[in-house]
């Protein structure tokens, strides 16, 4: 019998434990993916993930890094001859005809609203010169955004290469790099474009595949669609709420709607930006010789649960000053950095700027001097 009560006293403590600690966010999602990942735009935290750093075919989710370097190419306003080569591609396509000419920045909207594969190779054409050439762009960028097991064998995610593959992280990686580009929001954000048809009295009409944004889940703001037989299902999406910007991919996602969905439901109910560091003068700096003279460019701010508003150090580290600093002009105009720190983990460095005097207006070339000199020394004068 004292087995018995000792078991139940166990189970009993065990429970509480569980009530106590504070659970992982996380933990109530449940996804169809095969791979998955949400993070937090501007500070590229991971809310959640699922096998995000294993290798898989993505299908046309691909053309994000498509759309991203026709946007850098500078050259939208151009207008691209369609090949016979464009016209040719496999699966989806916006019907794109020989000898035509359209805007890149038309394609780039036929590549995101409608996947058109046709509208990838003609992209990859004009921009890189061949597909070979582009294909060599794509892979130089995914480099230097740091996509670490990520290579990119087409523009269009076509199971025709079988060293075509990425990982949730890294396209996760890409789309919040895509996402700094106005032009980029702009593009994935469209429900409809119009694009002019030179070889008919009707324009080209195209309605955005990414059901999430137009009418699944109301604050969706981007994405893409993806689908080959190989890759199975793949999707990109973004959502805005609450001034917190999210990011989700899946691959091999029978559900995916839902599971993104779900996954940003989870991450707008736990997750709210928290203000770690504000913009303007530090407070909190005592030393003689910088203190109220030190500022910050921007404020810091950083996605957390409730439980984890307590869990943030800052530390300050600013150059020794110099003798000769006492003429101001020497002084440099960074003279530190501020370093967060969030569960013993650095998550962000902010450089500290030093606040040179400025000349008041209708102020004597004698009484500007005179206030530098108060304000080394430290003594203060009131107007």
């Amino acid at each position: 019998m004292k087995k018995w009560n000792k078991l139940i006293v166990f189970s009993i403590i065990t429970v509480l434990l569980f009530a106590i600690v504070p659970q992982k966010a996380a933990a109530n999602v449940s996804v169809s993916a095969r791979n998955a990942i949400l993070i937090e735009q501007e500070s590229g935290r991971i809310l959640y993930e699922k096998a995000a750093n294993d290798q898989n075919r993505i299908a046309s989710i691909t053309k994000i890094m498509t759309a991203v370097l026709a946007i850098e190419s500078g050259k939208l306003e151009d207008m691209v001859k369609i090949s016979e080569s464009a016209v040719k591609a496999e699966g989806s396509s916006v019907y794109l005809k020989p000898g035509e000419e359209v805007k890149l920045e038309d394609l780039v909207y036929g590549l995101m609203l409608r996947s058109g594969n046709d509208a990838a190779v003609a992209i990859a054409e004009y921009v890189g010169g061949s597909l070979d050439g582009f294909v060599y762009l794509m892979n130089q960028k995914a480099d230097e955004i740091g996509m670490k097991n990520t290579r990119f064998a087409n523009p269009h995610g076509l199971d025709d290469h079988e060293n075509h593959l990425s990982t949730a992280f890294d396209m996760a990686i890409l789309t919040r790099y895509a996402m700094e580009n106005e032009t980029y929001q702009k593009i994935v954000g469209t429900e409809v474009h119009r694009a002019p048809n030179p070889t008919e009295s009707w324009d080209r009409v195209w309605k955005n595949k990414n059901r999430l944004l137009t009418g699944l889940y109301k604050y969706t703001t981007g994405g893409k669609t993806g689908y080959t037989k190989r890759a199975k299902r793949t999707l990109v999406s973004s959502a805005s709420k609450d001034n917190l910007d999210l990011i989700a991919v899946t691959l091999n996602g029978p559900d995916d709607w839902n599971d993104h969905i779900q996954m940003y439901e989870n991450g707008f109910d736990h997750y709210q930006k928290v203000e770690v560091l504000s913009k303007g003068t530090i407070e909190k700096i005592e030393d003689d010789f910088y203190k109220g003279k030190v500022y910050l460019h921007s404020a810091f701010t950083y996605p957390v649960t409730k439980e984890e508003k307590g869990s943030f150090e800052v530390e300050y580290k600013l150059i020794k000053p110099k003798e000769d600093w006492e003429d101001h002009a020497r002084v440099p105009e960074i003279v530190g950095k501020a370093v967060v720190y969030f569960e013993n983990e650095k998550v962000k460095s902010l450089p500290i700027f030093y606040q040179q005097p400025e000349r008041k207006e209708n102020q004597s070339f004698f009484d500007y001097f005179r206030s530098l000199f108060t304000s080394i020394v430290g003594v203060r004068t009131d107007d």
